[in-house]
């Protein structure tokens, strides 16, 4: 057990310092091309985009099925840490199915990926905070999957802001409003949108959509599944210290 900590507190110092790190050149000549492809697509296509994000994003992460994820309780950390690898091992291979498919089909089938991959991701985010103890009946803990969610699909800058949120969550939490409406909805679907686009545009392609969409969404779902397991990873080392010290 006391091997396995240690292989993640060392696993956990390397993330840390890639959440922290600085926009890199390339990142800000990325950013620099996605604005211009940004600009020439018609607004009403940004409009209805926006839109279906942050509503298909409300519902699935507020419906009440969601809570029909159970906590998993009284096991221990080790046990849940191999079972959310198996599960998510699961994920990913979905969801690249799910993008080769799709990327193969044209634009149409290429649209419909969105929202396939984006309940998929969330239905991922819940299992995994199920397993990792988390009780998803409670707003607060909805409210922590979306900004594991804004951690993956956001910007260098956005990134070391929520990660700031993240890492002090035991403190943080406390300010947090029952009203999901309260939650910065606006700064969440534009900072995921923009950081998909290019991605998802390549997808759109004729001949290329199905490789491209099978990479994307495999590389990004990983990406995601792991700062999620990061991300309980603090909490859980945090649980431990407060324990320790209450013991002393």
């Amino acid at each position: 057990m006391e091997d396995h900590l240690n292989v993640i507190r060392t696993e956990l110092s390397d993330w840390k310092r890639r959440m922290n790190r600085n926009p890199s050149f390339a990142g800000a000549v990325s950013k620099k091309l996605q604005d211009r492809i940004n600009a020439a697509i018609p607004q009403r296509v940004h409009d209805t985009i926006t839109t279906a994000i942050k509503q298909m994003t409300r519902a699935m992460i507020f419906g009440a099925e969601l809570t029909t994820y159970a906590p998993l309780e009284d096991v221990v950390f080790e046990a849940r840490e191999t079972e959310v690898k198996r599960k998510v091992a699961i994920y990913i291979k979905t969801a690249t199915a799910e993008g080769a498919i799709t990327g193969a089909g044209g634009i149409l089938l290429g649209l419909a990926d969105f929202p396939l991959w984006l309940a998929l991701k969330m239905k991922m985010l819940c299992e995994i905070a199920a397993l990792y103890g988390k009780d998803l009946t409670s707003v607060k803990e909805r409210i922590f999957i979306l900004y594991i969610f804004q951690l993956t699909f956001s910007s260098a800058r956005s990134r070391k802001e929520v990660f700031k949120i993240i890492e002090n969550w035991h403190e943080h939490e406390h300010q947090i409003s029952e009203d999901i409406s309260a939650f910065d909805w606006q700064t969440f679907q534009q900072e995921y949108r923009d950081f998909i686009d290019i991605a998802k545009l390549l997808q759109l392609v004729p001949g290329i959509g199905a490789a491209v969409g099978a990479v994307v969404n495999h590389r990004l779902t990983t990406k995601l599944a792991q700062n999620a397991a990061n991300a309980y990873r603090l909490r859980y080392f945090h649980s431990r210290e407060i324990e320790k010290s209450g013991r002393e």
